[in-house]
């Protein structure tokens, strides 16, 4: 049996989010406007609107930490049910997550995504500190099918994990010089 990847500790989860902060702030102040108007390199999403949805990727966790905290505390059964039904929804749900970031990327657009993202990492960096061990560890299933980076269980650890290596993955897709 091979052995379970180590669980990011609360340091290096906080120090991801630093540096998310950091390469957006980067990519908003260098960029120029037709820049971010450019097609980002293999979505539909400008560059732009993809680093909102990046930025989104922060906003959703503050959701799925009360859902976690609720579902875990639920038979098992529920929970996979809960997974399942949400997995068979993929196809609307793609369909909801694109336009819903075109739609956003209007409101928190380059002059106001920065500060979202900053509102919301110390949202998420407060709450995470306040975390104990055993919360940390609580699990639910979870829908695999809606992203790359969703697992079939998550605890967590690993939802508060989740969207560094969301930002990190839509990082390599968009078309603006690399943050260094």
């Amino acid at each position: 049996m091979g052995q379970q990847p180590a669980q990011p500790t609360k340091d290096e989860i906080t120090a991801g989010y630093r540096r998310t902060i950091r390469d957006l702030d980067t990519w908003l102040e260098s960029a120029t406007p037709a820049e971010l108007e450019r097609a980002s390199n293999g979505t539909r999403w400008t560059n732009e609107q993809l680093l909102f949805h990046m930025v989104f990727g922060y906003m959703v966790v503050r959701a799925l930490l009360p859902l976690v905290r609720t579902v875990s505390r639920l038979p098992a059964r529920a929970g996979t049910a809960f997974a399942a039904g949400l997995n068979a929804v993929t196809g609307p749900f793609d369909a909801v997550n694109y336009w819903g970031s075109r739609a956003a990327a209007l409101v928190y657009n380059r002059r106001r995504m920065a500060r979202k993202l900053n509102k919301t990492i110390t949202a998420l960096t407060r709450r995470l500190e306040r975390e104990s061990p055993a919360s940390l560890a609580r699990s639910m299933p979870f829908p695999d099918r809606w992203d790359p980076f969703f697992k079939p269980v998550m605890t967590l650890n690993d939802v508060y994990a989740y969207p560094t290596l969301h930002f990190d993955f839509h990082a390599a897709q968009l078309e603006l010089p690399t943050p260094e």
